[in-house]
């Protein structure tokens, strides 16, 4: 129960963090006349499947005593966890924040625009319309953050009753040979994830 708790704690701080960020620059990425913008939409695409291991390294570089961020003392905590998992599913927001968006009619934008709405205010109506595929994106970042491994074990380092989470338990189990445990933990896991798919599918049900 308590590893489950942090795995859940961890991962919906880092779903709520991403998005703060990510859906408004989403928008202004969809809004504004940027140069290259289709090649920038193609890069963040592409970053959907960014292995977990390569930002876990990067994030490690960051957060270790030799980098620019390690006078934090953030490496090998749960809040050092949460960064990770953010930048791991900030292209999944950002992208698919983009093609919710792109989904809109056109007229909706451009009557936003003649009735003198700033481009914040065109993003917040524009969310509002296409808040059942925002939704969907956050539930997928959030499955996305909640089966990675690389990022948890790496900036984590697995400690017990502090950074340990189901991903990260159910690998050192296996490796001390206690497959029960490692299944009770598997089938936990399982059941969270098969219960962020059934709350996607009912959203876009919707």
């Amino acid at each position: 129960m308590e590893i489950t708790a942090r795995s859940l704690s961890i991962s919906l701080s880092s779903v709520f963090i991403a998005s703060l960020i990510c859906i408004p620059l989403g928008g202004l990425i969809e809004f504004r006349s940027i140069p290259g913008k289709r090649s920038l939409v193609n890069i963040i695409q592409t970053l959907y499947s960014l292995p977990t291991v390569t930002v876990g390294l990067l994030v490690f570089l960051l957060l270790s005593r030799s980098g620019p961020l390690g006078g934090l003392g953030l490496l090998f905590t749960p809040q050092g966890m949460v960064i990770g998992q953010t930048i791991l599913i900030a292209p999944i927001l950002i992208g698919l924040t983009i093609s919710a968006f792109r989904g809109v009619n056109v007229q909706l934008k451009e009557t936003a625009v003649s009735l003198g709405a700033t481009d914040l205010q065109v993003i917040y109506t524009v969310i509002k319309e296409a808040r059942v595929a925002i939704i969907a994106a956050i539930l997928l970042a959030f499955g996305r953050a909640l089966s990675e491994v690389g990022v948890a074990m790496m900036i984590g380092g697995n400690i017990r009753w502090y950074t340990r989470v189901l991903t990260t338990s159910i690998a050192l189990e296996t490796s001390r040979g206690d497959l029960e445990l490692s299944i009770a933990l598997g089938i936990i896991l399982i059941c969270l994830s098969l219960g962020v798919n059934l709350l996607i599918g009912r959203v876009q049900g919707r």
